[in-house]
Parts: C-alpha cells; structure tokens; sequence
C-alpha cells in the first residue's frame, strides 16, 4: 500500500518558484509568502521579478525574498541555478517549476532550434532543476514538487507539437517521481492548467515559417481563450499541494478535453483537430467521426 503523505506545512520553509515575476508564478509568490514561505524566486525578466519581490517584502517583512535573474533556456545557467540554491539552502520544503514557453506553428513550420528551446524552457530546465535540488528536497521533512504541465501535456492539437512534446515529457517524468519520491516524504504535484489569463500569448514564438498574414489573427484567438484569473489558478495549485494532491487541472477548459481523452483515447485526437481547424478558421467545427 502506498504510503500517505501528512499536509504540507508552509510556514518557515524555503520555497523555490521559476517563472515568478508574472501570471501564475507571481500570484504563487505571493500566496506562498501569506502562508509564510521564505522565497527563492526565478525569472528571466529582471524589472518585473524586482518588483514582485519588493511588494512582497513590504507586505511581510519577516520573510526573507531571493531573487535570481537567468535564462532557463541555457543548460550552464541552470546549473549555476541550481549549484546556487543548493549552496545556500541545503534544505528546501517546496519546488515549483512554473516557467514556461509557447510556440506557434506546423512541425514543418517550426525550425529544430525552435522546438529545442521549447523543450529545454518546458522540460529540460525543471529536470534539470529538480534533479539537482532532489538532495534539498529529500532532506526537508515533508517536501513538495510541482510541475506546471497544461492542458496540451493531456490534449495534443495540431500547431502545438513542441509545446504539447514538452509538457507531455514533464508530465511523464512526474508520474515516475511521484511513485518514486514518496517514500522519501516527497509529493508531487503535477498541473494542467487551461486558459489561465497569464502573458503566455504576448510572449509566445511563432514558428519561422508561419505565414506573416496567419500570425496576428492566430495570437489574437489564442489570447480570447485566456481568461481564467492567474491568482485563482494560484490558490488552487497552493491548496492542492497542502492536501498533496497528485494531480490538478484547472478550468473547464482543462477538464472537459481531459475527459475526452479518457472516453475517447484515440478518437478525441479528431475531434481537437477539428475544434482547432475551425477555430483558426473561426468557423464552427463540422461533425468528426471518432474511435474509440
């Protein structure tokens, strides 16, 4: 029988969080912080990362916020990341691996330098991250990891091949972690949020050989379907990781593809590439045979 995991306590332990300085990772900061969570936070954009970490020191000052500017793209800033938060914090209670990319685009669209910065974003820095910090995880009496997943690591639509192959990677390699990490006093938490309204769509690639005049309207319809509220989506995924929960998907626009996907292993893939042609199209989709 496995073994059941006691709540995960907030209060006086270090929490480390990717991606913070907006959108979802932002409002995890500062829920963290209320719950009374020491921060090590990480971002590629120095100003907005500065300045999240300055309201939440001016809002409890007892805490203690670190912040550290790198490029998770690059395998040697990781690293240095990683070699980093060890050296100070040789026990950690909380990982969050939030960062992530989105990038637009037909595999033939896309170039390989592309999809590999997808991949390296979206998979390679929260395993290299997680790896590297597993002997602070483990070393924390209860500890905690989460992995931002999405919607695309349960659903895989046409014109989302490197961001899908990165999420359903990561959501493969928490699967194994969790089975792996619990009898070490370790959960894990693994996330697919829908459309949480985060800067996703403003800050998303478009692969270099998409048609110029498909680029504007293609990014204006997927930043309609943003509109769950970033700090919602955080209090839930704070919530999930109290009662350890395994597995959190949030907005119905997660949760209705999941179904699907359960009902129709093979035959939702035709009804997403439906739903997807129509709404590039902005048409209604027409009637799919599916199989089961």
């Amino acid at each position: 029988m496995s073994r059941r995991l006691s709540e995960y306590r907030f209060a006086g332990r270090t929490a480390v969080v990717t991606g913070a300085a907006s959108g979802i990772g932002e409002h995890l900061a500062y829920g963290l912080a209320f719950r009374g969570s020491d921060l090590v936070l990480i971002d590629v954009t120095e100003d907005r990362l500065a300045t999240v970490a300055a309201r939440i020191r001016t809002a409890n000052p007892s805490l203690t916020v670190e912040t550290v500017v790198a490029d998770l793209a690059d395998r040697a800033a990781v690293e240095s990341v990683a070699a980093r938060i060890l050296a100070d914090h040789p026990a950690i209670g909380l990982l969050i691996n939030n960062a992530g990319i989105a990038l637009g685009g037909r595999f033939d669209q896309v170039t390989v330098e592309e999809f590999e910065h997808v991949m390296n974003v979206n998979f390679r820095a929260p395993m290299l991250l997680t790896h590297a910090l597993l002997p602070a995880l483990t070393a924390s009496t209860g500890g905690h990891l989460v992995n931002m997943s999405s919607l695309f690591g349960l659903i895989a639509p046409p014109g989302q091949s490197a961001y899908s192959a990165s999420k359903f990677a990561l959501r493969g390699l928490s699967e194994a972690l969790r089975g792996e990490l619990i009898d070490h006093g370790v959960g894990v938490t693994t996330v697919h949020p829908g459309g949480i309204r985060t800067r996703i769509a403003e800050s998303a690639l478009i692969g270099s050989h998409v048609p110029r005049q498909e680029i504007e309207p293609q990014m204006k319809r997927f930043a309609a379907l943003l509109s769950f509220p970033p700090e919602k989506a955080a209090e839930l995924i704070l919530r999930a990781v109290t009662r350890r929960k395994a597995r959190l998907l949030i907005a119905v626009s997660a949760k209705a593809p999941d179904l699907l996907a359960r009902l129709l292993p093979v035959g939702h893939a035709a009804v997403v590439r439906a739903v997807a042609v129509a709404t590039s199209r902005g048409t209604r989709p027409a009637n799919t045979t599916i199989k089961r």
